[in-house]
């Protein structure tokens, strides 16, 4: 029999869910827009700090304390997602990472080139690609969005990727919908005509367990502030596309990878704190080595937040006045629930949460801006949006079905 989730033992991992005297605690619902941070990575991050901080590669402790911090932060995030130590490159966040890796990659395309980008993804995961293309005068092509399943149309997929076909960039989830997209599909057109397959994950790494080696992608990009960390991005590339890499750097800097790809110091105690985030979810788990800790935690954090999207998705499809863009049954889904409520505008709605219920809920188009100009959610302000993370509980989920019946009641006319 499976041990019942520790829902008591992880809220009293994250300082921002205990309870303080001189404020009402906050409910937080907005974990696609960035998880509350572990109190693991807190300590890890304010541990570098008060010990004394230093820039790399000198011959005195605080220096050579660094260069360990960040080797183990490689090698926590190698396990974590399974690639070399080396694949690892740490950044400013996913977009800038993106914006850098697609100046690199100008030499490699020319004008007629075709470079593939989806209708339901982020735009940090289409405009990157898209002003590579624009610079070099390649063609953009869109994997279309289906507005019925809320789901990538890969019927056409031959059409979109042909042979002159040289990046194609798609996100594992989506940041709105939820919808897993079926990556390993596009993953075996695009390599069949050599192209370069570029995954965001952002959204996907707090719910699913990832494994670059297997993926056969050439480009993942994450960010630790959506899995219980510090805002810093990572991108692993795959070693044999990372060498060849003609990236932008400082003369002195090492052409080495990972190092080449990371210009300037970097938040070294943001990496720190990755550390911390990272062993938040491996405490999760059980096994004989990190990665298979980190798999089980992740696994025990799916089922967790299964279980509770159940009771929010049955409620939503309830209601005659809520429009819920959810992917049917039988499409993998995380727990991210876009909806619209008629007759209301989003941010009013959310503004009524944080005012009565002390809900932390966000609203707008959360730079999904292509799939909410084809869906017609702008003149309501975009979509409502609840998100779960781990720490969220069965009780919070009671109090935002009853604050949403009763907005609903106070609003019809």
């Amino acid at each position: 029999m499976n041990k019942p989730f520790p829902i008591q033992q992880v809220r009293a991992a994250f300082p921002a869910l205990r309870e303080d005297v001189n404020r009402k605690p906050l409910i937080f619902f907005d974990g696609p827009g960035g998880t509350q941070m572990a109190g693991t990575a807190a300590d890890a991050m304010f541990v570098y700090i008060s010990k004394g901080m230093a820039n790399l590669h000198g011959t005195f402790p605080t220096s050579i304390r660094t260069d360990d911090t960040i080797a183990e932060a490689r090698s926590a995030v190698a396990d974590f997602l399974n690639c070399e130590p080396s694949e690892v490159a740490f950044g400013q966040n996913m977009t800038s990472l993106a914006f850098a890796i697609a100046r690199s990659l100008a030499a490699s395309i020319e004008e007629g080139d075709e470079i593939v980008v989806t209708e339901l993804d982020h735009r940090a995961n289409v405009d990157p690609w898209v002003t590579l293309a624009k610079d070099k005068g390649a063609v953009v092509k869109f994997i279309q969005l289906n507005p019925e399943t809320f789901s990538l149309d890969l019927d056409m997929l031959d059409e979109v990727i042909t042979p002159k076909t040289k990046l194609v960039a798609v996100g594992m989830s989506s940041n709105v919908t939820g919808t897993v997209t079926d990556i390993e599909n596009i993953q075996s057109k695009a390599k069949a005509v050599g192209a370069l397959f570029v995954v965001d994950a952002v959204h996907a790494v707090p719910h699913l367990p990832i494994d670059f080696k297997k993926s056969g992608v050439d480009i993942l990009l994450c960010s630790a502030y959506k899995f219980f960390g510090p805002h810093i991005g990572m991108a692993v590339i795959s070693a044999s596309l990372f060498e060849r890499l003609p990236v932008y750097k400082l003369k002195p800097a090492p052409h080495e990878i990972p190092y080449k790809l990371e210009t300037g110091t970097q938040n070294h105690e943001a990496i720190a704190g990755l550390i911390g985030a990272i062993e938040f979810i491996q405490s999760l788990g059980v096994g004989g080595t990190r990665r298979e800790q980190l798999l089980s935690g992740m696994q025990q954090i799916a089922a967790y937040e299964d279980e509770l999207s159940e009771s929010i998705e049955s409620f939503l499809k309830e209601i005659p006045e809520i429009q819920l863009f959810r992917a049917p049954a039988g499409t993998r889904k995380t727990p991210t629930f876009a909806f619209t409520i008629a007759g209301v505008n989003s941010r009013e709605a959310t503004a009524w949460f944080a005012q009565n219920y002390n809900m932390c809920i966000a609203d707008g188009d959360f730079y999904a801006s292509t799939m909410a100009e084809k869906l017609g959610v702008y003149h309501r302000g975009g979509w409502i949006r609840i998100g779960l993370a781990p720490y969220n509980t069965a009780e919070e989920i009671g109090l935002f079905k009853e604050g949403l019946q009763q907005y609903i009641s106070a609003h019809k006319k």
